[in-house]
């Protein structure tokens, strides 16, 4: 596949102009390069664990075994 055939391709299949997919800059992917990311996510991720947050807010209360 070349890259007008891939351009075209992409342009077909989203409606957008050939001129529009060109400068959004579409490539072919090599297969057997599984660590490609032109721009990879530096972000930790963005998640709760639920148990632990809950963990954390559990915080027991002493209660006094002498009644007043």
């Amino acid at each position: 596949m070349t890259q007008f055939d891939l351009d075209s391709a992409v342009a077909c299949a989203t409606g957008e102009s050939l001129c529009e997919i060109r400068r959004r800059g579409f490539s072919i992917a090599d297969p057997t390069e599984v660590r490609f990311d032109p721009e990879p996510d530096q972000l930790v991720p963005q998640m709760i664990d639920w148990d632990d947050f809950e963990r954390r807010g559990n915080i027991p209360i002493p209660v006094s075994t002498r009644w007043a």
